[in-house]
């Protein structure tokens, strides 16, 4: 990936073109060998709707259909033929909106919004599901609290049923976070240090058992760390840079018993 974004980077004899219009904080999605930029801000902060598509055999960023909402840092994630697009920000305001791509009818379709609004959440997905979970709570007129805190909020979007199940006070993480790196590793949704109720990252990591809906620990970061970045693989979650004390050059991986 750092080879798609960097220019004049070669990478084993590969020579690729930066995506144009010096765009930051984009999502990244990888679909039969091209790669799908989307959202993302410019160099003034301003929000972005934009797709581009990078063609590999032409050595080209073209553009796309546009994601309805405009947006910066969301998660995405390929299922079939469909890039779904969950939360990001739009300057210091998180989002909620819930898009998917569909590569074949090179269309969007609106889902059922985030039910809360958190800065610094994380999402994953399961084969079934997604999930919104943690992050920052901002005070609101229905918010009991006066100033953000950290929360262990879990919320869930069933595929099957197309809804946001009702979230329980039983569901919720063990330890509030946010800014943290979420996964999904032998159909358990992974929660992996970020920034909690402490004064120092958390090391702390658990994982969501889907049949149970109950969160149980997992060993825990060598390197506590937050705003990592991670790359997820059939059977590795790895945590890549990030802050501790300062700035971080820790690469990790949570891997599944069998594989290792």
């Amino acid at each position: 990936i750092s080879a798609i974004l960097r220019e004049g980077t070669e990478r084993y004899g590969i020579k690729v073109n930066y995506v144009k219009n010096n765009t930051l904080s984009f999502s990244l999605s990888l679909s039969d060998g091209k790669v799908y930029a989307l959202g993302g801000m410019g160099a003034d902060t301003t929000p972005q709707a934009s797709v581009r598509l990078y063609e590999p055999t032409k050595d080209q960023w073209l553009p796309h259909t546009s994601m309805p909402t405009p947006r910066y840092g969301a998660f995405s994630f390929l299922r079939g033929s469909k890039i779904y697009v969950l939360g990001g920000r739009q300057g210091k305001l998180p989002v909620t909106a819930f898009e998917a791509f569909d590569l074949e009818m090179k269309s969007w379709t609106r889902y059922p919004c985030i039910p809360s609004r958190r800065a610094f959440s994380s999402c994953a997905a399961s084969d079934r599901a997604f999930f919104s979970l943690g992050g920052l709570q901002q005070p609101g007129p229905h918010n009991f609290y006066s100033r953000p805190h950290f929360v262990s909020t879990v919320e869930e979007f069933d595929c099957e049923q197309g809804v946001w199940l009702k979230a329980t006070r039983s569901c919720r993480m063990r330890e509030k976070r946010a800014d943290f790196v979420a996964g999904c590793l032998g159909g358990r949704v992974i929660a992996a240090g970020g920034l909690g109720n402490q004064p120092s990252p958390l090391a702390s990591v658990e994982s969501y058992n889907q049949l149970k809906r109950r969160w149980e620990p997992v060993a825990p970061l060598p390197s506590p760390r937050c705003s990592c970045a991670s790359i997820q693989t059939p059977n590795m979650l790895f945590l890549i840079g990030g802050v501790s004390q300062g700035p971080s050059n820790a690469v990790e991986a949570l891997c599944l018993k069998e594989t290792v």
